[in-house]
């Protein structure tokens, strides 16, 4: 009882929040999304460039690639549009090695995306890194280390899960359903599971999925579970009330097709393949535990207040996340 009562002032604190924040992230989406540079050495000293950088409207950020030592362009660079990011690709020489230059993304300072940047040697040899803002140049070293590549990784998969309003108030709306910690545990288990299933078939390439249609079904996965708290208020029980862990566990596998979509923009550094699929799963996980911490955390605190509200805040939280959801489910309708 006293949970429920508590559960009440969630939409205020949680709900809203990240309704507010999927909002404005709209505003915001384009500059957020990472950009990625990719060197690829096709013959002694020479490389294919792709670097791909997001667009905000018609227009792509302002950022371009520069390296502290001499280099020589062969072909004149080539710009496509993918709808959400511009793609440039040319040939280059590396008059001095490439290992021990300084790569810089520059105007990466004065946005709020990070970058990664992948370097593969014609010897096997890889090297990824992370840029942000705050240190938008690295160093090529002439060999990385797995942990290296593992911490990289584990980072994006916290950013990725903490900034994909979608996955979070898909497991928001489980958490209003669940009515008892060992049912909560279970539900986040199921979802975790499923989800690293197809993230990791998606992405080693053994299963295809069109993103698009993914993430359409995605929203529409929210909207279900938002209408199932509706009709749990209303006293009509329905199947994630009874048994959310299934529905937890059936639309995970969708949601894995999402995050393998996020980490197929950035790629995984060859020779380091595994490791650098473990990390962006655990990082994945250990952002949707945070998450779950927090929301756990406010209820706990709130059932100590023991506050009065009235009985009609309860639809607050699905309301909100529905309409939201559903306002994805036409964009990304009509994005096809």
């Amino acid at each position: 009882m006293r949970l429920r009562m508590c559960l009440g002032l969630i939409p205020l604190i949680a709900a809203l929040s990240l309704v507010f924040g999927s909002v404005l992230g709209f505003a915001r989406a384009d500059e957020m999304r990472p950009a990625y540079l990719e060197l690829r050495e096709i013959a002694p000293s020479e490389f294919a460039v792709l670097f791909k950088t997001p667009m905000r409207g018609d227009a792509r950020l302002a950022l371009h690639a520069t390296f502290s030592g001499k280099i020589e362009n062969l072909t004149p660079l080539s710009m496509r549009m993918t709808g959400d990011a511009a793609v440039q690709t040319w040939r280059m020489r590396a008059i001095e090695p490439l290992t021990g230059q300084q790569i810089t993304i520059t105007g990466l300072d004065a946005t709020v995306s990070d970058a990664l940047v992948r370097v593969q040697f014609a010897d096997g040899r890889g090297w990824v890194q992370r840029l942000t803002p705050q240190a938008p140049s690295a160093l090529v070293p002439e060999q990385q280390n797995g942990w290296s590549v593992a911490g990289v990784y584990l980072k994006l998969g916290i950013e990725h899960i903490l900034t994909g309003f979608d996955h979070l108030l898909f497991v928001l709306a489980l958490m209003l359903i669940v009515r008892s910690s060992w049912q909560l545990l279970k539900t986040v288990t199921a979802f975790t599971v499923a989800h690293s299933i197809t993230l990791a078939l998606a992405a080693l390439g053994i299963v295809q999925v069109p993103s698009k249609p993914v993430e359409a079904v995605i929203a529409l996965s929210i909207v279900f579970v938002a209408a199932e708290i509706v009709h749990g208020r209303q006293g009509r029980e329905g199947l994630t009330a009874r048994a959310p862990w299934i529905v937890a566990f059936t639309f995970g596998l969708l949601h894995g097709f999402g995050f393998a979509g996020a980490l197929n923009e950035v790629g995984l550094p060859q020779g380091h393949i595994p490791t650098a699929l473990l990390f962006f799963n655990i990082g994945v996980e250990i952002g949707q535990l945070l998450f779950v911490a927090v929301i756990t955390g406010l209820i706990a605190s709130l059932s100590k207040i023991r506050p009065v509200i009235p009985r009609w805040t309860g639809l607050v939280p699905a309301y909100s996340i529905g309409s939201v959801a559903m306002f994805w489910v036409f964009q990304r309708l009509s994005a096809f």
